[in-house]
Order: C-alpha cells, then structure tokens, then sequence
C-alpha cells in the first residue's frame, strides 16, 4: 500500500462522497488549507490513486434496463490468449466492467444493456464470435441493490 496519511485518507474520502466538491470545501473538511489540500489531491492524481472522476448515471433513466454478469471460459490456457482475450473484451462498449477470475470460468464481465433483445443481439453477434471462448454463461441481475459503493478505506497513518 503506498504511504498515505490521515490527510491523503480523508481526501479521498471526501472525493468518494462528492467528486464535484471544491478544493477549498474539501480542505475545510480535513482540516487542511487550501494550497496543501490541492497539492495533496494532484499528488494523488499523479500517482494514480485517483485515477479520474466520473459522474454515476442511473443505467435504467437512459435507457439501459438490463445488467448481465458473464462467464467466460477461454479453450486454450496461454499467456497470449487471455491477453487477446482481455483486449477483445476492453473493444466491447457494453462490458461496463471485467475481471481475471479464478474457478470454473475465467473472465466475468458486467455487460449492461438496453433489454433481453439487446442482450440477445450481443451475445449471438458478437460474444459467441470470440476466438478461445469455449463457454460462455449468463447469470442476469433481477434488481441493483449496491452499485459503486465507495471503497472502505483503510486508517491513514
């Protein structure tokens, strides 16, 4: 873990709370002026701790209706597969998250999109397409109950 303090703590959480906060509203909150508070938040861009600010838009209210968690088994285990994998799957606009995963597939990937229509378009057209896919499986979500919690952060030093 990189050499973060109570101050560097605090600020991320803070940004957590309200990416679109003020450099002086975050300062006044971690008790910090505002200068040092700045140089803090540029030094934890820079390091790539914070890595960029999105704005959290809710997936039903334009339009995507549906979130689809897929499993992905590749054929044939090498280093040059699953690297061609994971570009492959980075190309795709409606995976929306992707991760390495351990067990009986080995890629899970969040695909939102507009409905079971839609999903049926990707999957048939694109996902079933995929070199060194040897299963894919589809697990949909009924409803969100938490998504992009903030990170429990750990105690500053």
């Amino acid at each position: 873990m990189p050499n973060l303090d109570k101050f560097d703590i605090a600020i991320l959480k803070c940004l957590q709370e309200d990416a679109r906060a003020t450099n002086v509203e975050i300062a006044e909150k971690v008790n910090l002026s505002p200068s040092p508070c700045l140089r803090r938040i540029r030094n934890l861009e820079r390091s790539g701790i914070i890595r960029g600010y999105t704005a959290d838009i809710d997936r039903k209210e334009v339009g995507l209706g549906l979130t689809v968690f897929v499993e992905f088994k590749v054929a044939h285990h090498s280093r040059e597969n699953s690297e061609a994998q994971q570009q492959t799957l980075l190309a795709i606009p409606e995976i929306v998250s992707c991760f390495l995963i351990s067990g009986t597939a080995d890629f899970l990937a969040e695909v939102v999109v507009e409905d079971l229509a839609a999903y049926e378009r990707l999957l048939t057209e694109t996902l079933l397409t995929l070199p060194n896919v040897s299963d894919i499986r589809s697990n949909f979500a009924i409803r969100s109950i938490k998504t992009h919690g903030p990170l429990k952060l750990p105690e500053g030093k």
